[in-house]
């Protein structure tokens, strides 16, 4: 069995981790994870053959490549090496970053901010869980002068478990919302898991961002040292606050700079006003760490949205505002607000459902039936097993599959209309792209 000293001064020499052996990078270290589809150590000559200098392997299959190093657990050796990385370069001021809506948003405008005046590590993605937060810490290097690492969680515990791995200094909740409830078993459950966090940085002495917008966050994070934004301006002490400024395709932000109370005026590239307290966030985060508003201004207009999140296109036929990524009550809730409040014309809706709400599934299907209904689009399209034996808005219809709405599209196809796409990721709502 290796131990972990020796596998950190390895790692010192070999940086570059690999989990799949279909992409090793020459000279990196293969763990063979295992997952409910797959045992890593199957992948082990594979990932040797392919140019790693070791694979770090949990099973005992007589290995007669001495690059095999033998661990107990290949999962807890790699959040464990994480954890240890993260305490060697500890002077690295790290930003913990969770919530129900929005993480991954905020994380990637955040660290646009930053990068402005820091080399900064963040997040790739949304690798956010108990394996990619622990592959984020080890591209932590001695040239980074600040880290933002995004933690998600479907499950109570999780996010402690994380924050003990990246030993956070300063923390931000975006919101806490209904998701994931199949995971959690009630809302309750889900703020005390995101405010695990809080909880973490109390216990160390940190520091949060704090969006006083938000009743539940304002009250779980007293005792801790706020750094607080809002979109009101009110008697609390807050660094910045900002409201949308026009009404437009794109988000526009005028916001002001509670230091020295000057305004400026940042016009982004995201669809939704429900993209404001996002903004907001990044916005704080960067005055708190002195980036000159005009920069922060400058990374904000400049971030192109991706991944199927809050992103607008024009295409041949219609106009798409496409928030597929995920899904759940709350943004689920905000975007049709938005589309509803914002768009005109013929406008369609067509969406996925929401997964992992165990027990509240119908009612939040219903619920979202409901909503559509005070919307009145031209033409609802609803996918998904969830919305199975409910009754269609008036002028919807109901598909068991993407595919068979898909069938429906090649059939119907939709011409001069403002279309909602937005699911959660299962529902691959961006293989009808091409039919719209």
């Amino acid at each position: 069995m290796i131990s972990l000293e020796q596998l950190y001064q390895l790692f010192l020499k070999h940086p570059d981790i690999s989990t799949d052996s279909r992409n090793c990078s020459a000279g990196s270290i293969f763990f063979a994870l295992k997952g409910e589809q797959f045992n890593g150590n199957d992948f082990v000559p594979q990932a040797l053959a392919a140019g790693c200098a070791y694979a770090v392997c949990d099973e005992d299959r007589r290995w007669a490549d001495e690059r095999c190093l033998l661990t107990e657990d290949c999962l807890g050796t790699l959040q464990a090496l994480a954890a240890r990385h993260r305490q060697a370069l500890k002077h690295i001021p790290l930003i913990a970053l969770t919530g129900t809506n929005g993480k991954t948003t905020t994380k990637e405008l955040t660290a646009a901010v930053l990068e402005k005046k820091f080399k900064t590590l963040f997040t790739q993605g949304n690798l956010n869980n108990h394996i990619g937060v622990p592959l984020s810490l080890l591209r932590l290097t001695y040239e980074h002068r600040l880290a933002v690492i995004e933690m998600g969680a479907n499950h109570p515990g999780e996010i402690r478990a994380s924050a003990l791995l990246a030993d956070p200094d300063y923390g931000l909740i975006t919101n806490v919302g209904r998701a994931h409830l199949e995971g959690f078993g009630s809302p309750e459950n889900i703020l005390a898991t995101k405010t695990e966090l809080y909880e973490y940085l109390r216990q160390k002495g940190g520091k949060v961002f704090v969006n006083l917008d938000h009743p539940d966050l304002v009250e779980k994070s007293r005792g801790i040292q706020r750094i607080a934004y809002s979109s009101h301006e009110g008697e609390a002490p807050v660094l910045v606050n900002g409201r949308p400024a026009e009404s437009t395709a794109f988000l526009s932000v005028g916001w002001t700079d509670q230091r020295d109370r000057k305004r400026y005026v940042a016009q982004s590239r995201l669809i939704g006003a429900y993209n404001l307290e996002n903004v907001l966030a990044a916005i704080c985060i960067g005055l708190y760490f002195d980036v000159p508003p005009a920069d922060i201004n400058q990374a904000l207009e400049n971030y192109q949205p991706s991944n199927n999140r809050s992103q607008w296109q024009q295409t041949a036929h219609n106009r798409l505002i496409i928030d597929a990524y995920n899904a759940n009550p709350g943004s689920m809730k905000a975007a049709l607000e938005h589309f509803g409040t914002n768009t005109s014309g013929r406008r369609v809706v067509i969406l996925g459902s929401m997964k992992e709400l165990g027990e509240y599934s119908h009612v939040e299907h219903d619920r979202l039936i409901e909503l559509i209904r005070t919307i009145q689009p031209d033409l609802s399209l609803l996918i998904g097993k969830e919305f199975e034996g409910m009754e269609a808005p008036e002028n919807g219809q109901i598909f068991n599959t993407t595919q068979l709405c898909a069938d429906y599209l090649r059939t119907n196809p939709l011409k001069d209309y403002t279309i909602l796409l937005k699911g959660s990721r299962s529902n691959k709502l961006e293989s009808l792209l091409e039919l719209l």
